[in-house]
């Protein structure tokens, strides 16, 4: 993990609440660039991104491109798209490409209940990751760079709204690669998204990927009658990490039977049990539907005592 365990300002012993300084720690990445299976658009802009930093030598010093460029060095990229396909391991793989450290940081790990902290916060990673030379990955990110708050209405909103400006800020400052993740585009403000050099988006695998992702989680070892082909062909719909996670549990369920091999219906179970907890998690999600109103049809909703749902 990119964080480090958190240092008490004051003695241990104390009972009331302290104020802590998180510690910041670059890693090595986990995955290089031959560990990921993309379909191939995206793996062009994965590679567009991670040969950024060699090839601007050129293009700003030879080609001129500093002069009219000037503040063109700093370089968002934004991984989005559903979980478990691969943006995570895309921010290693750029990392290790370029030969850096990785320093990751997860809004769950800044956040902070003392008023100022996380945008202080914030501030340590940025410098942290310029002082080891690392890339800086926000993972979730939408967490930190969501949509401010219009209508303040207490304290903890005027904190969000301050640890955003503080992030325009760093972000304006930087000029190195900083790159997100997110499951949730829709939620970022469009200050950031303008900051934000490359937005690629990462989908589902297709039919190659899924096969190529089944054959990779497969393990020569492992005694198995498991068919590919009809994997890949019967189940859509389902991401690296799935696929991963059903191997997994097939392999679980065939030693707690005594089994000699991992069979084709441990997998189909495991991925139907997948599919399914996918189902009732989009049935959970709520509905929101819109349609257009007058303005006096507003106003006559607002004059009412009771709530009306639009």
């Amino acid at each position: 993990m990119g964080i480090g365990k958190r240092i008490d300002d004051t003695e241990q012993n104390k009972p009331t609440p302290t104020k802590t300084e998180l510690v910041f720690l670059p890693e090595e990445p986990k995955f290089s660039l031959d560990d990921i299976i993309l379909p191939e658009r995206i793996r062009e802009q994965i590679l567009d991104v991670a040969d950024y930093a060699q090839n601007s030598k050129i293009v700003f010093e030879t080609w001129g491109l500093q002069k009219t460029h000037k503040y063109a060095k700093r370089m968002g990229i934004n991984l989005y798209g559903p979980s478990g396909t691969g943006k995570t391991m895309a921010a290693h793989a750029i990392a290790s490409h370029l030969q850096r450290n990785i320093l990751i940081v997860n809004y769950a790990d800044i956040e902070s209940k003392f008023v100022g902290e996380t945008p202080k916060n914030i501030r340590r990673a940025f410098e942290v990751a310029k002082e080891t030379h690392s890339i800086l990955f926000f993972d979730e990110a939408d967490a930190i760079l969501s949509r401010r708050v219009t209508s303040m209405t207490s304290a903890t909103d005027v904190s969000v709204n301050q640890t955003r400006s503080v992030m325009l800020m760093l972000l304006n400052d930087y000029q190195d690669f900083v790159i997100f993740a997110t499951n949730f585009i829709e939620n970022f403000d469009p200050a950031f998204m303008r900051r934000i050099s490359m937005h690629v988006q990462f989908e589902l695998p297709d039919y190659d990927c899924r096969k190529k992702l089944w054959q990779k989680y497969i393990p020569l070892e492992m005694p198995n009658d498991i068919q590919i082909e009809e994997l890949t062909k019967n189940y859509e719909g389902i991401s690296g990490s799935d696929i991963a996670n059903a191997i997994l549990m097939a392999a679980f369920k065939a030693v707690r039977r005594h089994d000699d091999i991992v069979r084709q219906a441990y997998v189909e179970e495991a991925v139907e049990n997948i599919l399914t907890s996918k189902k009732a998690n989009e049935r959970g999600r709520p509905i929101v539907t819109k349609r257009k109103v007058s303005e006096e049809y507003v106003k006559r909703q607002l004059n009412k005592e009771d709530v009306v749902e639009l």
